[in-house]
């Protein structure tokens, strides 16, 4: 059967587990390695890791921080944040990923996808789309942390990214980032509509309901969710529950 995972998302700065609104006012929210531990004892499906400064300040991941995290994750383990080549990559997973997810690097350069399909198998290549909402209705792609717009349409570039090899696509939401007004749903179903591999919804997570609409308005395969994990408003097993009485498909293996 195939489930619909949900997934913490770790924003890492400094070391530290973050959470802010549209990628800016982080708040503190815990350790990576002791959030990574009880998520995955919680029933997370898998985890990602973001080095959300990686791009910013111009450097790899914090190799020290994932492996630190990676030792209790028992779970698949996606890290994104400064991967800008297979090199880059191949340190990231011998630091304890299980793949890899690819934003500017790749809209700066779009053969990195080939590269890291051809190398890692696509199954370890994540492309990880921030969309925001333009004028006339387009949804752009923006990279640098989401601080900078393209003329990109995140559409169009989800599907070059499946025809390069990504293996799937997480998709955030700049303007619902933190917002917990909900998923961007038209856009989460234009990107998912636009390609055939999985589409992780990402950004504006507010109530169950917001994540069901996610997975079934949206046409997302999977859904992220971080403030109301971190700051302890909602478990993954109560969203696992509630998504289980309409109807969706999760695994609850781990809580028999």
């Amino acid at each position: 059967m195939k489930y619909s995972k949900i997934i913490p998302c770790l924003d890492i700065k400094d070391g530290r587990v973050v959470k802010g609104v549209k990628f800016t006012d982080l708040k503190d929210a815990r350790d990576p390695a002791e959030a990574a531990g009880y998520y995955c004892a919680s029933g997370a499906d898998e985890l990602v890791f973001l080095d959300i400064a990686a791009t910013v300040e111009n450097r790899g991941t914090l190799l020290d921080v994932l492996r630190r995290t990676a030792a209790k994750v028992t779970v698949p383990l996606a890290v994104g944040g400064g991967i800008r080549s297979a090199e880059d990559a191949k340190a990231v997973l011998g630091a304890g990923a299980s793949k890899v997810a690819v934003n500017t690097a790749a809209v700066r350069r779009p053969a990195l996808i080939a590269e890291l399909a051809g190398e890692f198998g696509s199954e370890r290549v994540v492309a990880a789309i921030d969309g925001m909402r333009g004028e006339n209705g387009k949804f752009l792609v923006c990279v640098n942390g989401g601080g900078t717009a393209t003329d990109a349409d995140a559409a169009e570039w989800a599907a070059e990214c499946e025809r390069l090899g990504a293996g799937e696509i997480l998709l955030t939401s700049f303007d619902a980032d933190g917002t917990k007004a909900g998923y961007d749903i038209e856009m989460t179903r234009a990107v998912a509509d636009a390609v055939k591999i999985p589409v992780t919804a990402s950004g504006g997570a507010g109530t169950l309901e917001h994540i069901y609409e996610a997975l079934t308005a949206g046409g997302a395969q999977n859904a992220l969710v971080a403030s109301l994990f971190h700051f302890n408003e909602l478990t993954v097993r109560q969203v696992k529950e509630y998504l289980k009485s309409r109807g969706i498909a999760v695994d609850m293996s781990m809580y028999r």
